[in-house]
């Protein structure tokens, strides 16, 4: 059993920045990829960004060259960096991971970009 708490979240206006953070705990040895989604409503959840245990990244099309995601096994933490932040960023960001070939999910965290 893994729990994936996400915090960073709030408003920001065109441009700015924020920076997500997922802790994981419970058997958080058995994790694998992990990385984070996002979902606005009446749309299907997104991909922003994977990271593998070894540190292979991926980033979605959408946020390439503005997000970066950096994963910390010793602190059981996953974060997301998103810079020059757009309003169509607007999302519940949700953490994820995979655990014994089974996704878990955060409960997620509001980012609202507007002026």
């Amino acid at each position: 059993q893994v729990q994936l708490v996400e915090s960073g979240g709030g408003l920001v206006q065109p441009g700015g920045s924020l920076r997500l953070s997922c802790t994981a705990s419970g058997s958080v040895e058995l994790l694998r990829d992990m990385g984070w989604f996002r979902q606005v409503p009446g749309k299907e959840r997104e991909m922003v960004a994977l990271v593998s245990r070894g540190g292979g990244y991926n980033l979605g099309n959408s946020v390439r060259g503005r997000f970066s995601i950096s994963r910390d096994d010793a602190k059981n933490t996953v974060d997301l960096q998103m810079n020059n932040l757009k309003p169509g960023d607007t999302a519940m960001y949700y953490c994820w991971a995979v655990l014994s070939g089974s996704p878990v999910w955060g409960r997620g965290t509001q980012v609202t970009v507007s002026s």
